[in-house]
């Protein structure tokens, strides 16, 4: 026999209807989603794709032979549908892969990043295949390893509970793997990896002398202890001569303060922490006192921080603090609990000691957060009247779609308001944008009274639109019009569609602003609309807003 005679055979061992249904996920793969792909996760969608719809399509084939329907095919008829089929992929998959790049190249131009070359598509197919492959050939080792099982249990036990048996064994064995192949052994490197790295310092980042910030030499937290992102962000901000340079007001240097992970066992014992220095520094008496809650490895968003205080004129106090060592990728596979918990136990712990204060003496006491950090600051309330009940206004930054508060305050929305830009009662106390017109469009009925709540979230963002729903389920932003931030042929495609969103995570946050999971300097005209004045009672004009933002730009 020869090597060509081999491989032919070795063809026909795959199933046909397999590999049409194979041939439909492959078309479906290339269809566009929210971001911009890089060929190498365009091969990953597409392999992983092509092993589903094989897979798919070998199960409807079975469940129709077991259902006693069994066409009987003549030779000539069979070798038809062969010829069909290869002909087909002949069509399809260049003309798809022309599609898609198209598609992408669309995608680029609206996100406003550079194209890529179409000659990577070459490269990407055949990666795409090869990975396909690699994907449906391991299945059929674990499908020949359950008829080994279930044929050996067959001997002792009648065959449909040999079978049963077989599969529920091979189920367990492969959580197990996975558990602790991903679980503890990946996520346990992982994270002492980071713990590593959480000692390190970034470049030109020094301790501050400024008693207003914590790790300083005034300060009840030691540098050493407040992490790598802790470190990073009670020394960067603006102090009182910059913040001058841009309004042309005169300034205090904000307070910022910060406890790390290494500074108290659990999250209640460092929230204390944080409250003692807010004591230190006089936090409670500035006019806006902010409670951060950070993603996983204790990263506060310097544009959002940053505009506060601009806009306060330094008038204002931070408090933040880490809880985890763990990138937020990593903490949203492994611990969704301790982000939760961080977030309730900083806003109790300073909310406890603003009670404490004479009402008439209290600063506005606002709490914001990003990604991971929204999540977990939101744990803090039962829901938006919650959040109006105990603070003066909030700013949640591309809340991840797990999040129960966002979920019912989305739930709730008006009729005929999309799930990309919901309005609630009118836009009475909560908004959502993308960009700050959003705050106040024609859509918005209501006068918007105080206290002010503000979900930022981009249509192109797959951490706000990411879930297990989109395996089966079409999701209500992709039922209703599409943004014009999204690229038009962008459609719910079962299976297909949760593999895209999941992939354009990756790099959702190397996009310009505006786009996926970038927020950047327009945060300043966000809180422009939560805060509504400046301490000293004044409005902020248009050129002052836009001068904060050039300078957050930098």
């Amino acid at each position: 026999m020869t090597h060509r005679q081999r491989l032919l055979l070795w063809a026909r061992t795959f199933h046909p209807v397999g590999l049409a249904v194979a041939l439909v996920f492959y078309v479906w793969s290339m269809s566009p989603s929210l971001l911009p792909r890089p060929w190498f996760l365009q091969a990953v969608a597409t392999a992983i794709s092509l092993a589903i719809g094989y897979g798919l399509g070998c199960l409807a084939a079975w469940i129709v032979r077991k259902c006693g329907l069994q066409p009987q095919w003549s030779d000539r008829v069979r070798h038809m549908g062969w010829v069909l089929l290869g002909v087909s992929a002949l069509i399809f998959i260049p003309a798809f892969a022309i599609l898609g790049s198209w598609w992408q190249e669309s995608i680029r131009d609206i996100v406003g990043v550079p194209r890529e070359g179409r000659p990577v598509y070459t490269v990407l197919l055949i990666a795409a295949f090869a990975l396909g492959l690699l994907l449906v050939m391991l299945g059929r080792l674990i499908r020949r390893a359950t008829r080994v099982l279930a044929h050996w249990l067959g001997r002792y036990v009648p065959v449909p509970v040999a079978r049963l048996a077989a599969v529920v064994v091979v189920v367990v064995v492969g959580v197990l793997v996975i558990d602790g192949t991903v679980q503890r052994g990946v996520l346990g490197v992982a994270e002492r990896s980071a713990a590593v790295a959480d000692e390190s310092t970034a470049p030109e980042v020094v301790q501050p002398n400024q008693p207003e910030r914590s790790g300083s030499p005034s300060s009840l937290q030691q540098w050493d202890t407040l992490g790598r992102e802790g470190r990073t962000f009670v020394a960067g901000g603006p102090r009182a001569q910059d913040i001058t340079d841009v309004t042309g007001r005169p300034a205090m240097t904000p307070i910022r303060v910060y406890a790390g992970r290494l500074s108290a066992d659990g999250v209640d014992e460092t929230a204390k922490l944080v409250v003692e220095e807010l004591d230190r520094t006089g936090g409670f008496d500035r006019s806006v006192l902010a409670v951060a809650t950070t993603t996983g490895r204790g990263w506060v968003n310097a544009n959002v921080a940053s505009s506060l205080e601009y806009l306060t004129h330094g008038d204002s106090a931070i408090a933040s603090m880490q809880y985890s060592f763990l990138p937020s990728a990593l903490s949203f596979v492994a611990d969704r609990e301790t982000p939760q918990l961080a977030g309730r136990a900083l806003f109790e712990a300073v909310y406890e000691r603003w009670l404490e204060l004479p009402e008439d003496d209290r600063p506005k006491l606002v709490v914001f957060g990003e990604s991971l950090g929204s999540f977990g600051g939101q744990a803090a309330f039962s829901g938006g009247y919650d959040m109006m009940a105990r603070t003066d206004g909030a700013l949640w930054v591309g809340t991840p779609n797990f999040s129960e508060q966002w979920g019912e305050i989305t739930a709730s929305r008006d009729a005929g308001s999309p799930e990309v830009l919901p309005v609630i009662a009118g836009g009475e106390h909560i908004r959502f944008a993308s960009d700050p017109d959003d705050l106040n469009g024609a859509h918005l009925r209501s006068e918007w009274k105080a206290p002010r709540i503000v979900y930022w979230q981009h249509a192109s963002d797959p951490i706000v639109w990411w879930s297990f729903d989109l395996v089966l389920n079409r999701p209500d932003w992709l039922r209703e019009p599409l943004s014009p931030r999204l690229e038009p042929g962008v459609r719910w495609i079962p299976f297909v569609t949760f593999w895209q969103v999941t992939l354009d995570m990756v790099f959702s946050v190397d996009v310009p602003s505006g786009h996926g999971h970038t927020h950047g300097p327009e945060a300043t005209d966000l809180w422009a609309n939560i805060l509504g004045e400046a301490p000293d009672g004044t409005q902020w004009t248009p050129e002052e807003i836009a001068e904060i933002r050039d300078a957050l730009a930098g």
